[in-house]
């Protein structure tokens, strides 16, 4: 189904969804129009993104979702675990202080994304796997044109990167050149009709148990990476919002709106005030996220503490916290109908991830490994079959209306970015639920971001935080005279993330996608 190149729609019947490409959103639609629930045009859209994206997510990279029906909600976990022969002693001894980032197997956890389609399929799937991966498997073995991000991804591969991405860039040629993915595409039909046993346990799993500096073994690959875990919530704003606990950073979103509702958020978002309060919620909030997120935390017992940090904002001057912050690749897909609204996230980490390839079907290995530290003895340690702090965070909402039959609306919400993600959703949340703005306005609104070297070192690094606004907000000289290090973005970026959000009523559905993303599009029916 042929989708139009737009940012949103506001006056659906049956069904919404936004993704950072228009080839994904048409999937969508088109498994939609088959009579799929949201979840399975949501997996349709990740399969499509699997093979034209790369560089943000793919078959080699962790799921995290959470499905919102009127009724409540539930976190699909599919984030991989840590192969059974991982050591980190042997890291420690040859002078590592911290994972490797690239070109290394100790960043190479198990994906979790092909459980994570199987365990959303068979809970909440209407078709069969195979019929969702059809969009897919037409674009990997037919081919695609290549988009300008992609493109100017690949061409940041370094020399030992990459002749391991040679079926991409011997393709690449420009803009527009036609991209076929056999490998993919014989990997994706398999699953469909095999299951994630045709995956995990077949060519995609002996290629990548087998590369040298692989901790993963068999036995590792044979157990299902996804489960089921209830989301952490708040009531605010009239309100119930979801969002997924530890080991995602999800819980910081939480916390940042609820320490800036605490002391007070300006009536206009326009005033840098406002911008403000929400840098020192989002500050006060994460401080200790990489000294207390791990797989085993206390989710509740984390966003309870962050929450009452509203006592240590400073109203009147930026606080000069010590941490750095940055950007992170990363993809979220917003769906929904009108029973049901779904945040999909799912990621390599950080752009093609370890930059790392499974040689056999020409998958890119994630580097989620990075989230664990080297720590002897720290619960975040990297251990064997645990998974790491993770950047991913999906979130969603339902209104308090009320009423027997379930709420009136429900919505979802997404963003990439790395250690970035609670800043955008918090920004995010706090138009659309307090200042009561349509999804359109939200996602064309201005934003900030923290900024430092990486998308992942924000909380490590400590040194005072900049500020990067963009220059449609107008709040750069007024954050600047309250103390804060700013600096302006004219262009578009992946800084300030790209989101997608998606709205169900009872009358009518809405989304909007991110102008940032260049290529993405909203669209329903």
């Amino acid at each position: 189904m042929a989708v139009d190149h737009r940012w949103q729609v506001d006056d659906a019947q049956r069904y919404v969804a936004a993704t950072v490409d228009v080839l994904a959103t048409s999937a969508a639609c088109e498994i939609f129009e088959r009579g799929g629930s949201a979840i399975d045009a949501a997996i349709a859209a990740n399969a499509v993104l699997s093979v034209t994206a790369p560089h943000l997510c793919g078959l080699g990279g962790d799921l995290l979702a959470l499905v919102q029906t009127r009724h409540g909600a539930t976190v699909l976990n599919a984030s991989g675990r840590a192969g059974s022969q991982c050591d980190p002693e042997s890291l420690r001894t040859g002078g590592h202080a911290h994972i490797p980032f690239r070109h290394h197997m100790a960043s190479v956890t198990i994906p979790g994304c092909v459980d994570g389609w199987a365990a959303l399929s068979q809970r909440f799937g209407r078709l069969h796997l195979s019929e969702v991966l059809e969009p897919a498997i037409h674009l990997a073995a037919d081919g695609f044109d290549l988009g300008p991000l992609l493109f100017t991804a690949l061409g940041e591969l370094d020399h030992v990167a990459r002749p391991r991405f040679d079926e991409l860039t011997t393709q690449a040629t420009g803009i527009g050149a036609v991209i076929k993915r056999p490998g993919i595409a014989r990997t994706l039909a398999a699953i469909g009709t095999d299951g994630r046993d045709s995956f995990y346990l077949g060519e995609f799993g002996a290629g990548l148990s087998g590369l040298a500096g692989s901790s993963i073994t068999a036995e590792d690959l044979s157990a299902d990476q996804a489960s089921w875990q209830d989301p952490l919530t708040i009531e605010l704003w009239d309100h119930t919002i979801h969002a997924a606990g530890p080991n995602s950073q999800a819980y910081l979103v939480l916390a940042t709106i609820l320490v800036a509702s605490a002391v007070g958020i300006p009536d206009d978002p326009d005033d840098p005030m406002w911008a403000h309060l929400l840098i020192e919620a989002a500050l006060v909030a994460g401080h200790d996220r990489n000294e207390v997120l791990h797989e085993f935390a206390d989710g509740r017992a984390l966003l309870d503490a962050a929450a009452q940090r509203h006592r240590m904002i400073p109203m009147d001057r930026a606080s000069q916290r010590r941490i750095r912050l940055v950007d992170g690749d990363t993809t979220a897909i917003t769906t929904a109908d009108a029973d049901m609204a779904v945040s999909l996230i799912q990621s390599n980490a950080a752009g093609f991830g370890s930059w790392l390839v499974e040689p056999s079907t020409a998958i890119n290995l994630h580097n989620r490994g990075i989230g664990f530290n080297l720590l002897a003895g720290h619960d975040n340690e990297l251990r064997a079959r645990r998974r790491p702090a993770h950047t991913l965070s999906p979130i969603t909402f339902c209104s308090n209306d009320g009423s027997n039959d379930g709420s009136d609306v429900i919505g979802s919400a997404g963003t990439m970015g790395g250690d970035a993600q609670p800043q955008i959703l918090a920004q995010m949340l706090t138009r659309l639920l307090h200042h009561r703005q349509s999804p359109a306005e939200v996602l064309s609104a201005p934003r900030w971001s923290l900024r430092g070297t990486t998308a992942f070192d924000t909380w490590s690094v400590r040194s005072s935080p900049t500020v990067m606004v963009e220059a449609s907000s107008g709040w750069a000289q007024g954050l600047g005279a309250l103390g804060h290090s700013v600096i302006e973005s004219t262009g578009i970026t992946g800084v300030f993330g790209h989101a997608n959000l998606a709205r169900s009523s009872r009358q009518s559905l809405a989304a909007a996608g991110d102008p940032r993303s260049v290529i993405g599009a909203a669209a329903g029916r």
